[in-house]
């Protein structure tokens, strides 16, 4: 998705509460409108938009100037909050939409912060660690202005950890000297007054999204799926599949897009879930890895953490004593399997090559890997799809707690951060597959942006916004 579907579906969201009689407690469908019309052109634009340019001196001496963005959304919901992307990929119009996309998750999930992102357009295994502390600082000097604990709350994104996080931690403190830091900036290193756990926290959502929903909400929603419209019942249909294999003992094969952060702890999850999952196969930018009988996930994430990727040839697989097919890194998305969770980057599954996967249920652990057409194509055939702002929301669950930690000054366990974050998406999660299980001729992410979308119209609303 680009940020003209995610416009353009907001505004279809917000077409369909004009028709809604009493909406905001509003009788009067001409003035229903007229307040509609508005929370949409709020929704649809946004706040603020900063691009600047990073000076760097290289270690060769070049001096290089580099594009970077901090966009703000929207904050009826509270302070701006969204993640930091090193990535060559970064441009204005994808860090709006990953923007837009905050305000809808954190909506979406209840939580008190509005929408922000930002990037810069480097790929960091090019630069040295010296070259990449001067570009964070750097970061920070342009943006001091515009981020802090009560204004904009940046984090970890792709390209990005918790030692960038501490560099620019430190920067904000030096530019702000006797002014409050640590809730600054969320996904900060423990020692740093960091969450536990908040490295994992995506992963470990990712993969509850989908084992919550078939191994719990399907069982204990028979009553309201025995009346689901014909729609649903292809849908149905994939979610048994799944669900029968749990019944038997049969293995669930998983195939993961991207091991970073988010792929490799969920295919951490799948190997090591009470329930048996094989991880048939995983892909990074380089490669994909294939065996039908589950890899060795142990082994290949001790390996990607000391290499930055996963082994790409003969020999380093048989040093590592791990069996593996390899295939080119695109082949992931087609392979046999039935759960697919996408924790790559945008746009994976489009019109180019939505009808040749294969997998009955996708997990968007990445932000907008499936394109709208090739979301209402899949959901035709039966596919389950959970979106990304529903899935991929442990993060910004867990960067609350550690900005809630930076304000309390009390410490949270990993074993409480962790199970907060998961009785907080659990909610949600059932929330929305009620919901979309009662509705028709919707997608998953359409019922995901409705309930958002009612939330900041109602927030907009309530604030005297929409005159």
């Amino acid at each position: 998705m680009v940020a003209n579907d995610t416009k353009s579906l907001i505004a279809t969201v917000i077409d369909d509460f004009k028709n809604r009689e009493g909406f905001l407690g509003i009788d009067s469908a001409e003035d229903r409108k007229k307040v509609l019309t508005s929370a949409g052109e709020i929704l649809k634009t946004t706040d603020k938009i900063i691009k600047t340019y990073i000076r760097v001196s290289r270690d060769n001496g070049v001096i290089e100037r580099i594009p970077a963005y901090r966009v703000q959304h929207n904050n009826i919901s509270g302070f701006y909050k969204g993640g930091i992307r090193f990535s060559e990929e970064v441009n204005e119009k994808e860090v709006e939409n990953l923007a837009i996309l905050m305000t809808l998750k954190n909506a979406l999930h209840q939580l008190p912060f509005g929408g922000a992102k930002g990037g810069v357009h480097i790929n960091p295994r090019n630069y040295s660690a010296r070259e990449l502390n001067l570009i964070s600082k750097k970061y920070v000097q342009r943006l001091a202005r515009n981020i802090g604990p009560t204004e904009d709350i940046p984090a970890p994104d792709l390209g990005t950890d918790a030692r960038i996080i501490d560099w620019m931690v430190g920067e904000f403190k030096t530019i702000h000297p006797g002014e409050p830091y640590m809730g600054s900036f969320t996904g900060k290193s423990v020692e740093n007054g960091g969450a536990e756990g908040r490295r994992e926290a995506t992963g470990i959502g990712t993969f509850l999204s989908y084992y919550y929903m078939v191994q719990y909400w399907y069982t204990k929603s028979q009553e309201l799926l025995s009346n689901v419209s014909d729609d649903r019942l292809k849908t149905i249909q994939s979610l048994n599949k799944i669900y029968r294999k749990f019944e038997e003992g049969e293995p669930v094969h998983v195939a993961i897009q991207g091991f970073g952060n988010v792929g490799s702890v969920a295919a951490l999850e799948a190997y090591n879930c009470p329930q048996k999952h094989l991880v048939v196969a995983v892909a990074d930018q380089f490669t994909t890895l294939v065996h039908p009988s589950g890899l060795n996930i142990d082994k290949l994430n001790s390996f990607a953490q000391q290499h930055k990727r996963l082994p790409n040839t003969e020999e380093e697989l048989a040093e590592l004593n791990v069996e593996a097919k390899i295939k080119p890194s695109e082949a992931i998305l087609t392979e046999e399997t039935d759960i697919l969770i996408l924790a790559a980057i945008e746009n994976q599954i489009a019109p180019h090559n939505m009808k040749e996967v294969k997998a009955d249920l996708f997990v968007e652990g990445a932000n907008a890997p499936i394109s709208v057409e090739a979301d209402e194509f899949l959901q035709q055939q039966g596919k389950v799809i959970i979106p990304d702002i529903l899935a991929n929301a442990g993060g910004v669950h867990v960067s609350y707690l550690e900005w809630k930690q930076s304000r309390v000054t009390e410490l949270y366990t990993k074993e409480e951060i962790i199970e907060e974050m998961s009785q907080q998406m659990k909610t949600t999660l059932k929330k929305v597959f009620d919901e979309y299980f009662s509705t028709t001729d919707t997608t998953m992410r359409y019922t995901c942006y409705k309930l958002a979308v009612e939330r900041l119209v109602t927030l907009l609303y309530r604030h005297g916004k929409l005159f």
